[in-house]
């Protein structure tokens, strides 16, 4: 490749704030824009050569041949694009990102590879740029490196719209109108607002970005346990949501306990194990390979508060956090309910131009 700005590149990184700013007065300080949840990729285009770089360096372009044809199609020849990968599904009337369907495309098989790149293929939604042509605009304030963006991805004349498999994220400088992204876009898959300043850099390795996180609770039944791997005290606990006929679903679990706490919490459950002599094998999955799945089960009795921050298919996305103990609530009170999130929002319309 002979480009102004070639791999590997760290990506320019967000840190966490409680709340989305207002502009000071004058003129506007901050860009926002909607927090995608799908792999962060960095684009590299020379002619008819196509990198995808992940946030660690590694080249994702084997496992997104459709992106890698989108981008010999719709681009410049020569671009280098900050953005993110994902795969949109259809739930009722409404697309909204598939955290399942995106990671299952990475698999080490050619042939599946191939087929889900017909079955679920990916979009890419730029939201920085970092080269045109022969000019690297890294030094460049985020206001020229959006117009670049929109020069790229969105070249006058261009309506092929939602046929195309790249597109830009929506920005607004209105604080207001973030807040209502916040709250309305959740529904199509996003999970939160970034905040980029107008004048600043592009930043590599650096948190010069503001993220807003969604932030979410749910009271869950405890229903068993795994053993720490150093063989002493509780590894994790494994949560339970009853379903509206009433059966309980494992839906995660809660670890990153303190060594004390680890054994307290062994203290507890150990008298109410189910089968103290036969533990329960779980799933082996692609996330476990290799590591022992087995957890005991407990009489699901106890109830607890956990801090999320997805769900995805009745399940949460990552490990939740302990908060406290709900001796106030009944385990056959614990559904699916109380984690409902409207579909308001297509994925489509929190696209630029939609």
């Amino acid at each position: 490749m002979q480009l102004p700005v070639l791999p590997p590149v760290a990506p320019m990184l967000a840190k966490a704030v409680t709340a989305i700013p207002d502009q000071p007065d004058g003129d506007p300080t901050w860009s926002f824009e909607p927090k995608w949840d799908g792999f962060r990729a960095l684009l590299f285009r020379d002619g008819d050569d196509v990198a995808i770089g992940s946030r660690g360096g590694k080249d994702l372009a084997r496992y997104f041949p459709e992106i890698v044809a989108a981008a010999r199609s719709e681009l410049p020849d020569k671009v280098v694009l900050d953005g993110e990968l994902g795969v949109p599904a259809l739930i009722g009337d409404t697309h909204r990102l598939d955290w399942d369907s995106l990671s299952q495309r990475i698999h080490p098989a050619g042939s599946r590879i191939t087929k889900l790149s017909e079955q679920t293929p990916a979009m890419f939604i730029g939201f920085d740029a970092l080269a045109l042509g022969e000019a690297s605009v890294l030094d460049k304030p985020f206001e020229v490196r959006r117009r670049v963006l929109l020069d790229a991805v969105e070249p006058d004349g261009d309506d092929r719209g939602r046929d195309r498999r790249f597109h830009v994220s929506r920005v607004t400088t209105d604080p207001e109108l973030a807040r209502e992204w916040f709250s309305a876009f959740e529904g199509a898959g996003l999970d939160g607002v970034v905040g980029k300043r107008l004048a600043g850099p592009y930043v590599q390795n650096k948190r010069e970005m503001i993220k807003i996180k969604h932030k979410r609770t749910a009271d869950c039944v405890i229903i068993g346990y795994r053993v720490h791997k150093s063989g002493t005290g509780l590894g994790s606990m494994l949560l339970g949501l009853h379903t509206d006929d009433g059966d309980l679903h494992m839906v995660g679990g809660s670890s990153a306990f303190s060594d004390a706490k680890r054994r307290e919490l062994q203290q507890l459950l150990e008298p109410m194990r189910l089968d103290p002599d036969n533990p329960a094998m779980g799933e082996q999955t692609r996330w476990r390979s290799g590591k022992d799945g087995a957890w005991i089960p407990v009489r699901p009795e106890l109830v607890a508060e956990f801090a999320y921050d997805q769900m995805e298919n009745h399940r949460f996305r990552h490990t939740v956090t302990f908060l406290r103990w709900r001796p106030d609530r009944a385990p056959d009170s614990c559904g699916y309910g109380q984690l409902e999130v409207p579909l308001t929002y297509d994925l489509h319309d929190v696209l630029e131009g939609s």
